[in-house]
């Protein structure tokens, strides 16, 4: 049984980017205390980027977020089962969202257009902009990493993490994180790729044995190299235990203009 439809998204249209400015901006905010009046504008900016995100992904429905790597080709197997995992998602009713960039995130967001489902990116401003892939029906593009971040753990009710790198394992510990502290409610947190994922499995239940995190805190990790098991494991963990089926979407505001 599928999660309960909720309302088409619009067409694709980019859901505001920031306002002209450069990448720097970043680093000078990271660098130390600035002009009190420079601190002031830039929280300015912060909080427009946090509405614009919730603005824009406040009718997607309930979503799994999947992240991975960029720098998977389409005949590699990862982009493959990518490809099929966002297929699987769409048909049990999710919105799948990535960060809308190429390689698995391309791959999960295809998945899920292919199979008639919706698609959405949160993308995200560097140095070398990062182009939005083509299969997401709505884009959203932040500055800062930490607003991105925000909107894709907001409206997630399960991660799916494939291989990839810094970014992708900082998204990976992001999650466990949050859990852990209670931050959000146990969501599931799926790996997929067990030979890639196998030794920091390892070097997590060496962290239980030293007892720097308990075995409790890895109890929604779940390691598969198959769709159906990660299905099932949403299946049980998210849309069976917080009765998506019953959810029921926001309502539109004519005042907001949605």
């Amino acid at each position: 049984m599928a999660v309960d439809p909720s309302p088409s998204i619009p067409s694709p249209v980019p859901a505001g980017a920031p306002p002209a400015a450069s990448h720097l901006d970043e680093q000078v905010f990271l660098e130390g205390p600035q002009p009190r009046s420079h601190e002031f504008w830039r929280v300015l900016r912060i909080a427009r980027e946090f509405l614009m995100g919730f603005r824009a992904l406040h009718f997607v429905g309930p979503c799994v977020s999947v992240f991975g790597s960029a720098r998977f080709l389409e005949n590699h197997p990862y982009y493959v089962l990518a490809r099929q995992m966002g297929a699987r998602l769409s048909q049990m009713g999710f919105t799948v969202m990535t960060v809308g960039g190429p390689g698995l995130m391309e791959a999960a967001n295809r998945g899920a257009k292919e199979a008639g489902g919706r698609s959405v990116g949160c993308n995200i401003l560097l140095p070398t902009e990062q182009t939005p892939n083509s299969y997401v029906d709505r884009v959203v593009t932040f500055r800062y990493f930490f607003v991105r971040k925000v909107m894709l753990v907001k409206y997630s009710y399960a991660f799916v993490v494939l291989p990839g790198g810094f970014g992708t394992i900082d998204e990976l510990f992001e999650a466990l994180t949050l859990i852990q502290t209670r931050k959000i409610v146990d969501f599931p947190v799926i790996l997929m790729g067990r030979a890639y994922w196998t030794p920091i499995m390892d070097f997590m239940a060496q962290m239980v044995q030293a007892e720097t995190i308990s075995a409790r805190d890895l109890a929604l990790l779940f390691l598969t190299d198959s769709v159906e098991e990660a299905a099932q494991h949403i299946q049980t963990h998210a849309i069976e235990h917080f009765g998506l089926y019953k959810r029921t979407m926001p309502r539109r505001s004519r005042f907001l203009r949605e």
